[in-house]
C-alpha cells in the first residue's frame, strides 16, 4: 500500500518525463465511461412497477458496496493509461574534452576614460563591450586587472562569469586614487596572472586610452617579459585625437578637452606580444574589434552528454493488471448485479 501511495503522488508524478503525454489526457473520461455504462444499463432495463407498503424503506449503508467493482474497475484503467504513458526519468551526464584558454581583461580607469567620444564615456563602452565578451566564453578562465596611476589585480583566474560580471558592472572612475596611466605596470601584473597557468594558450588584452604616464615599468620591457611567458598581446586604443567632449561647464556648454593616444607604443607592445592592436574610436567600432578577438581566440571545447533513461511503467502496469483481476473476482460475487453484467 505504501507503494500505491508513492506512485501516485503528485511529486512523483511530477519527476517524470512522459513517452507520450497526451495519453494522460484521457484520464478524465474514464469516469465518464462508468457513467455512460450506468446510463446504457439503466435504459436498457425492464421497468416493473411494484407497490410498496406505506412508509420508507429503510437505507442500509452496505448499498454502497455495489460501487466497489466500478471503482477497481475505474482505478485500473487509470493505472493501465499511466502505464501506456510511459513514465521516464533521465539522467544526462555532460563530459567535456579539450581544454579552454586563459584571458586576463586589463582595463584602464585613469580619469581620461571620462571623455565622451564613446558614449555614455570611454569606461562606460569598455564595460559593455566587455561584458558581451564574456558571454561568449565557454570553459575559459577570465581574469580582470584594472589600472591608473596604480596596477591591481581585481578578479583570478575564473570561470565563475556571474562573479567577473559583477566586477565589471562595479569598475568606476576613480576608484584608483593615483591618477596616470602605467601600461607597463598594468602588464606587469597580468604577467603574473598568466605566468603559472597550464593553459597552451594565454592571451591578455589591455584597453587603454592614452600613454604611459606612470609606474616603474616600462611598456616594452613588460611586453616582452610577457612574451617570454607565452601570453599573447591584444592591444585596444580608445577613442579620438584632437578635441574631445568632456561635460559641461558652468552654462551648460560643452567642454572639449585635446587628448591624444600613444599609438605607436600600444603598436610595439601588440608586435612584442606577437598579438595585434586595434583603434576603436566609438562604440561600433568597439564592437567590433572585440567580435574580431572573439574569433582569433576560440577554446577547441568538446561537449560529450550521456543520457541513462529508466521506465516506471511497470508499477503501473502491475497495479493496472491486479485492479482488473480483483473486478473480474467481484463480479462473481454479490457486489454486482449478474442480470445488469
Amino acid at each position: 500500500m505504501t507503494a500505491l501511495l508513492d506512485s501516485v503522488r503528485y511529486s512523483t508524478l511530477a519527476s517524470y518525463s512522459w513517452e507520450q503525454p497526451r495519453l494522460l489526457l484521457l484520464l478524465p473520461l474514464v469516469p465518464l465511461l462508468l457513467v455512460l455504462r450506468w446510463a446504457l444499463a439503466r435504459r436498457r432495463r425492464s421497468q416493473l412497477g411494484v407497490a410498496f407498503v406505506r412508509g420508507q424503506l429503510p437505507r442500509d449503508w452496505s448499498a454502497v458496496l455495489r460501487f466497489i467493482p466500478d471503482l477497481v474497475l475505474a482505478l485500473s484503467l487509470s493505472f493501465g493509461l499511466v502505464a501506456l504513458a510511459r513514465p521516464q526519468r533521465t539522467d544526462e551526464r555532460v563530459v567535456q574534452t579539450g581544454q579552454g584558454i586563459d584571458i586576463v581583461l586589463v582595463l584602464d580607469v585613469s580619469a581620461s576614460m571620462e571623455l565622451q567620444d564613446l558614449r555614455p564615456n570611454r569606461l562606460e563602452a569598455a564595460k559593455r563591450v566587455a561584458l558581451d565578451f564574456l558571454d561568449g566564453r565557454r570553459g575559459d578562465r577570465v581574469g580582470l586587472v584594472v589600472f591608473a596611476g596604480d596596477a591591481y589585480s581585481l578578479a583570478p583566474l575564473t570561470t565563475d562569469y556571474d562573479l567577473l560580471r559583477e566586477n565589471l558592472q562595479g569598475l568606476r572612475l576613480g576608484m584608483i586614487p593615483n591618477d596616470g596611466t602605467a601600461i607597463g605596470t598594468a602588464l606587469g601584473v597580468a604577467t603574473n596572472r598568466l605566468r603559472d597557468s597550464p593553459s597552451p594558450t594565454k592571451v591578455c588584452i589591455l584597453i587603454s586610452d592614452g600613454e604611459n604616464t606612470a609606474g616603474s615599468l616600462d611598456p616594452l620591457t613588460s611586453a616582452q617579459l610577457a612574451h617570454a611567458y607565452g601570453l599573447k598581446l591584444y592591444t585596444i586604443g580608445l577613442g579620438q585625437d584632437g578635441l574631445v567632449p568632456y561635460g559641461t561647464d558652468e552654462t551648460g556648454q560643452p567642454r572639449f578637452i585635446d587628448t591624444r593616444l600613444d599609438e605607436t607604443t600600444m603598436r610595439q607592445i601588440a608586435q612584442a606580444g606577437e598579438g595585434r592592436f586595434f583603434r576603436a574610436t566609438d562604440n561600433a567600432g568597439l564592437r567590433q574589434v572585440f567580435q574580431q578577438i572573439n574569433r582569433y581566440e576560440k577554446s577547441e571545447i568538446k561537449q560529450t552528454r550521456y543520457r541513462n533513461t529508466q521506465d516506471y511503467y511497470r508499477t503501473y502496469l502491475y497495479w493496472c493488471l491486479g485492479l482488473w483481476l480483483v473486478w473480474l473476482g467481484l463480479k462473481n460475487t454479490f457486489l454486482t448485479n449478474a442480470l445488469e453484467d
